[in-house]
């Protein structure tokens, strides 16, 4: 009798909603199951795995996590994630479930569509695809457009193009979701809650279950078990990419990575973040800083204007403290005015 397939829940959103922190929820409730976890990152600095492998909660191991670094997933399935799969399946003990946590920028239809490769589609199924959303942003239009904004525009000048390659992504990832999570609802009204949720409705083309959830928090069953056989059902998620070249290389945005010595304090790391922000329309900032006679490594979170951070352990004794940003942005950002902004002392 031929095994049953391993089911693999992909974890989608856009930059900064709060994947990885759902996914450090999932594995704290996990009751013992085998689950190997697989995160792709925008930018060369591991910041999301390494939280994970960090986080010393069972199951978060450095054997049971993956991490892709060679681009985005959806532009590098066959090259580095179907090997990467291959290699799971082949463990001695191969894991009972998998998640993968994509990229803020990816969108999750190549990804669904490399489970129908011969190697691996009689021994695994995408379980379900789950978009994290981050409330407060959609709310304030950091990552959608307004529309009563574009009206205007378009009437004072209708030879502009207002194709936003941020917004196509959102989209994407909410047409291929099979569950879409309200993630930091605690930061939004109830009425900006029950806009936000018709909003989604009228947007997705078919019917989804639209939950809220503050910090992440959710019981592993809600997600790890829709049973949806989300590579058999392709033409039920639309994406702006469908019927064109699948390749996108997301030209359209850039990472890189800053060095940062030991800064004072935490809030006037924040403040100058916020500075950059606004002067500069940085759309994510994630790293470990190094502040001044603190034992302990400060993480910190930017998405838009918000900032979030708090000490995650102590530096260990045999690694250098040394305080790294990654920054992510649209093309043109000045990645020269930030860096020298950041080197110096703050």
């Amino acid at each position: 009798m031929q095994p049953s397939r391993i089911p693999a829940t992909i974890i989608s959103g856009f930059l900064g909603s709060g994947k990885t922190t759902l996914l450090r929820s999932i594995m704290k409730k996990n009751a013992n199951k085998r689950i190997a976890i697989i995160v792709n990152e925008f930018g060369s600095l591991g910041i999301d795995g390494e939280i994970l492998k960090k986080c010393a909660v069972p199951g978060c191991e450095e054997e049971n996590i993956v991490e892709l670094a060679n681009g985005c997933i959806c532009c590098t399935v066959a090259d580095e994630f179907l090997p990467t799969m291959e290699s799971l399946l082949n463990r001695p003990s191969p894991p009972q479930h998998i998640i993968i946590e994509t990229s803020g920028l990816a969108l999750p239809k190549p990804l669904i569509k490399a489970f129908n490769w011969p190697d691996i589609k009689t021994k695994m199924t995408v379980d379900g695809v789950v978009t994290v959303v981050d409330s407060p942003a959609v709310i304030a239009g950091r990552f959608a457009d307004d529309p009563e904004k574009i009206a205007q525009q378009r009437q004072a000048d209708p030879s502009l193009d207002h194709d936003n390659p941020l917004q196509e992504v959102f989209e994407d990832q909410l047409n291929s979701a099979d569950l879409v999570l309200l993630n930091k609802v605690d930061l939004i009204t109830s009425e900006q809650l029950g806009y936000l949720t018709d909003e989604i409705k009228k947007q997705i083309p078919k019917a989804v279950k639209i939950l809220p959830l503050s910090h992440g928090k959710i019981e592993p069953e809600v997600i790890l078990g829709i049973h949806a056989g989300a590579e058999n059902d392709l033409q039920t998620r639309p994406s702006h990419h469908d019927g064109v070249d699948e390749d996108h290389e997301h030209d359209d945005f850039t990472s890189f990575v800053v060095n940062i010595p030991p800064v004072s304090s935490p809030k006037a790391l924040e403040n100058k973040l916020l500075q950059l922000t606004n002067l500069h329309d940085i759309l994510r900032i994630k790293g470990y800083i190094q502040v001044i006679d603190k034992p302990m490594r400060l993480e910190i979170h930017g998405v838009g204007e918000r900032f979030s951070y708090h000490f995650d352990r102590p530096w260990y004794q045999d690694e250098k403290p040394q305080g790294r940003l990654i920054i992510i942005g649209q093309k043109s950002i000045n990645q020269k005015a930030i860096q020298a902004a950041l080197e110096t002392q703050i």
